[in-house]
């Protein structure tokens, strides 16, 4: 992964052109030259190459020059070896523009090899190479788990990768697996992931000194959702290997936060089930009594997600917590609301929310705060039960998923993105696939708060 930083010697060089300097850069090329600049708008990741001896090797378009992620096409459009960018517009960061080089450096290669090796950076004046590894080694971690087939990434598979990160940085685990979950008191872990042919977990990471700031980060980690009973029509099962996006969120972010050594008291849990039809499966109409006590009656088996979500809440505000995380794909609301490059989050704590929206700024990581609108709390309320797991009323269905999760919280101080963790098109800097959605603006926002 680091390899794709330049070690320093000789290196071509790229001019960064904004869309509106473009016209009279091309114009001011000798004639010869401008043939090859023909239809050069300064578009993001627009690329021209240039002979040897000309002012500067290759131009990359940035559009307006706002967007440090448009250096992100450079990567892949330019040939390999090694680049050095003449000047970073002003506003540009180092250490993030050699990230956003680097995170459009990205193939999934588990399977099919790259095409080519992608072209190297010269790290700009001033940027803090290990921050920039950092952060690409874990975002790299989050695309390839998503990326990854739940014939390889299932509940086994995500523990194992679990356990390769605590690993990596001497973190302790613990896994509660099978029937265990009854006799510990996981009993939604259990009953969405009983009916598959392996066998529904709860891995926790514990890190840090035990006298620091206690952080909770849960991440949903639906490794395969057919949806159950209320099984999915075959259009909308197709991604759902990516149902574990909010895990690989989760466990990208904890590895931020070691590799950074945030004064911390860490706590991951991911709750790994897959969501199968068998004769085990919980059907609609079931009631569940969650880890807290509170019941809930099964209304779609394919609002799994926020079950296994709650238990592992639960889990977490049993101990003292100073703030409480938690990513999920969670509802296909979020994606009508936003779209599917901007993260919604929930919280009842206007400090949080502020300080969050000025770090995703920062980072170049676009989130948009959502209500908890208590108007709608007599939605989810059960007739024979505490709660639903789902509405009758088609609308606000990212709220009211929100709304349940709220109920397994207590009084914590509570963030809730209800990410897409896929990008459905190549954009500079962001290839398509699996992908970080929040948790970079998060991790600015912890360093922010917790860093010395």
């Amino acid at each position: 992964m680091t390899s794709i930083f330049a070690s320093g010697g000789t290196a071509l060089t790229l001019r960064l052109v904004t869309a509106e300097a473009s016209a009279d850069m091309v114009g001011a090329l000798p004639e010869a030259l401008r043939p090859l600049a023909a239809g050069f708008e300064g578009k993001p990741g627009q690329v021209v190459r240039f002979p040897a001896g000309s002012d500067s090797d290759a131009w990359l378009g940035i559009g307006p020059g706002k967007d440090v992620f448009a250096i992100g096409a450079a990567a892949k459009a330019l040939a390999g070896g090694d680049w050095q960018i003449e000047a970073l517009p002003e506003g540009w960061d180092p250490t993030l523009t050699a990230t956003a080089w680097a995170l459009g450096g990205y193939s999934f290669t588990l399977y099919k090899p790259a095409d080519r090796e992608p072209a190297r950076l010269v790290l700009p004046e001033g940027a803090d190479a290990e921050e920039a590894e950092a952060v690409v080694r874990a975002v790299t971690l989050t695309r390839d788990l998503v990326n990854t087939p739940a014939d390889r990434m299932g509940p086994e598979g995500l523990e194992n990768a679990f356990r390769s990160l605590a690993e990596r940085f001497e973190a302790t685990v613990r896994v509660v697996r099978g029937d265990d979950l009854l006799a510990q008191n996981y009993p939604m872990i259990h009953a969405v992931g009983r009916a598959a042919g392996e066998a529904p977990r709860l891995l926790e990471l514990e890190w840090g000194e035990e006298s620091h700031p206690r952080v909770a980060i849960v991440g949903k980690g639906v490794c395969f959702d057919s949806g159950g009973l209320d099984l999915k029509a075959a259009q909308f099962m197709r991604l759902m290997k990516k149902d574990m996006g909010g895990a690989a969120n989760a466990m990208g972010l904890a590895s931020m936060i070691m590799a950074a050594g945030l004064p911390v008291r860490l706590h991951l849990l991911v709750p790994a089930v897959e969501n199968a039809v068998g004769a085990g499966a919980f059907r609609p109409g079931d009631i569940l009594t969650s880890r807290k006590g509170i019941t809930v009656e099964v209304d779609n088996t394919d609002a799994e997600g926020r079950l296994v979500l709650a238990d592992a809440l639960a889990r977490a505000t049993e101990e003292k917590v100073d703030l409480l995380l938690d990513f999920a794909t969670l509802t296909g609301a979020a994606r009508v609301a936003l779209g599917p490059e901007v993260a919604p989050f929930y919280t009842d704590q206007d400090d949080l929310a502020a300080d969050l929206a000025g770090s995703a700024v920062k980072v170049f990581d676009p989130v948009w705060r959502m209500p908890l609108w208590d108007g709608y709390e007599g939605d989810i309320e059960g007739e024979i039960s505490d709660i639903v797991n789902s509405t009758a009323m088609p609308m606000a269905g990212s709220i009211t998923a929100g709304l349940f999760l709220r109920r397994f919280v207590g009084d914590a101080a509570w963030m809730h993105f209800d990410i897409f963790a896929w990008n459905p098109k190549d954009r500079p800097g962001r290839p398509k696939g699996g992908d970080m959605h929040a948790a970079r603006a998060v991790y600015q926002m912890l360093k922010e708060r917790f860093q010395d």
